[in-house]
């Protein structure tokens, strides 16, 4: 997913027609990623780099889980907020990518976050929710649990929908 800063990356649109009909994430994920990360970091369900790094793994395209280890936690002895940020913004994008066609890209516009307390071990559960889509814009709301049930962070985000860009040669996809 992108930064909200900037809104001008698009997905790949890798998942494909009968992916999304089961419901997959995007990057082919279908939330059959195992319980553990494979490797170092590298979670079996990951789809690019940041959430491979990260350790997310779906349970679906509305659940995203991720387990602390030591490389998540800031100097302050904390989960650093960038890793609940992430969990946020790539649950929100998984929840819309799987109500997209395969012409529709999403971007992230703006998510706001609520860090309500925070955790040094365990593993965090990330669920979102689709409150409203058009044709060009959605919103969503997203919680994040520690296993042990407390809520640690909620968050309202915002998306764009536009269509795939094609080339001016017409072959695939610019960017």
């Amino acid at each position: 997913m992108e930064d909200s800063s900037t809104a001008s990356e698009e997905h790949d649109g890798s998942t494909s027609a009968a992916a999304r009909e089961r419901g997959a994430a995007p990057g082919g994920s279908d939330g059959a990623a195992p319980s553990e990360p494979a490797g170092p970091g590298r979670g079996a369900g990951a789809f690019d780099g940041v959430s491979g790094f990260m350790g997310l793994r779906w349970d679906d395209p509305q659940t995203v889980r991720l387990q602390i280890r030591p490389e998540l936690i800031n100097a302050g002895g904390l989960l650093s907020g960038v890793v609940t940020y992430a969990m946020v913004d790539y649950c929100m994008g998984s929840t819309l990518w799987a109500q997209t066609t395969a012409e529709e890209r999403i971007a992230t516009i703006s998510i706001s976050i609520n860090y309500v307390q925070t955790a040094v071990e365990g593993e965090l559960v990330c669920r979102s929710v689709l409150d409203r889509r058009n044709r060009t814009n959605a919103v969503m709301r997203s919680e994040i649990r520690h296993e042990d049930g407390r809520l640690l962070v909620t968050a309202i985000g915002s998306y764009t929908i536009f269509p795939r860009r094609r080339s001016r040669s017409g072959g695939g996809e610019s960017r």
